[in-house]
């Protein structure tokens, strides 16, 4: 059976995030009420975009309280940009906590604005040449206990793994390489 993958919908890149989930195998679906909680839900995607308005949106939806349950209850996060940034524990110039679940402290624009934008690839939990796209991206200055490393520029992390939460600072789904959403969906979605 096919995972029943949530996408916040209320902003940023959730249809990419949608398309990339459906080409590895989910059943993705859009969230952008609480009514849509009621479907299936084995998992939520965070996508890219503005965490400032996501994080407002959640709220004036409703959605926060539901979600942010949910995670605390340990539903698989795969959560890329500012879904990074709503998931962190600390923003290190920022003093706004959104979920505060996973245990990093993260940076805001750290590679610099729209036109500093750029693409590379790098090693990602083991697999080469993994195509990454940097768009106005969060870093992440540090980690705490129990964060495994996933990926890395000059030095840096770029992405991380926590229990089920998967959070990148770069967009797989910009590209066709689907290796970090099979991964994902292999070690964080029960049954798969």
């Amino acid at each position: 059976m096919k995972p029943h993958v949530g996408v916040l919908a209320l902003q940023g890149a959730f249809a990419e995030q949608i398309r990339a989930f459906r080409e590895t195998g989910a059943d993705p679906f859009e969230i952008r009420s609480v009514k849509d909680l009621a479907r299936p839900l084995d998992a939520l995607v965070l996508p890219g975009g503005e965490s400032t308005v996501q994080g407002k949106l959640l709220h004036g939806t409703g959605l926060f309280s539901p979600l942010a349950e949910r995670i605390a209850a340990g539903l698989p996060v795969f959560a890329t940009c500012a879904g990074l940034i709503l998931l962190a524990e600390r923003l290190e110039d920022d003093p706004v906590v959104w979920f505060g679940v996973l245990p990093v402290t993260v940076r805001r624009n750290a590679y610099g604005r729209q036109l500093g934008s750029f693409a590379t690839t790098g090693t990602v939990d083991g697999d080469v040449d993994v195509p990454m796209t940097f768009i106005r991206a969060p870093s992440i200055v540090s980690v705490g206990k129990g964060v495994e490393i996933l990926s890395t520029f000059q030095g840096q992390p770029t992405g991380v793994r926590y229990r089920d939460i998967t959070a990148l600072a770069w967009h797989p789904e910009l590209t066709d390489d689907r290796r970090i959403f099979q991964a994902f969906l292999a070690k964080s979605v029960k049954g798969q």
